[in-house]
């Protein structure tokens, strides 16, 4: 069995983490992937201003690449606690560590990078802490909960709270 965690920096979040080890730190054919996704890109790097000369739009390009690259590698290393302590989370309730995967995403929707990532991973599970909403999210279906309940055909969904 493969199950995704979603991680963040939420007390939720951890006591998901905490309830997947306890249930299932005795069930050595399962593997965990602990999943952070970054905060939302800075639009000025989305795309650059472009050129009508062909090899400087290239250049343009590249640079651009380079910049998101390197953006994506701070926030990851500035946001890495989470998993860190995320895993140490689940080897102290006795889940085996050699069964863990981290795992970071970056996109803008934080649901549909959870999603991607577990049929990428090949995941039969994913797990999330629930976070409080307001009453307006909570009507309009509007948090990460709401979406992956939504949209995660073929796969079980545990919330935890």
């Amino acid at each position: 069995m493969r199950i995704l965690v979603a991680v963040d920096e939420s007390e939720n979040s951890h006591r998901a983490v905490k309830y997947v080890g306890a249930l299932l730190r005795e069930t050595p054919k399962t593997a965990v992937t602990l999943f952070h996704v970054l905060k939302p890109m800075p639009r000025g790097l989305l795309e650059h201003g472009g050129s009508e000369n062909p090899a400087a739009e290239a250049r343009l390009g590249e640079q651009l690449r380079k910049d998101q690259e390197a953006w994506i590698r701070e926030e990851a290393e500035r946001e890495c606690p989470f998993l860190i302590k995320a895993c140490e989370t689940l080897t102290q309730s006795g889940f085996d560590r050699s069964r863990v995967a981290l795992r970071i995403g970056h996109e803008d929707d934080i649901a549909r990078n959870i999603l991607e990532e577990a049929r990428h991973g090949k995941h039969e599970t994913i797990v999330v802490g629930r976070h409080g909403s307001s009453g307006i999210k909570r009507l309009f279906g509007g948090g990460v909960t709401d979406q992956l309940l939504r949209d995660a055909k073929g796969f079980a969904i545990w919330v935890v709270e």
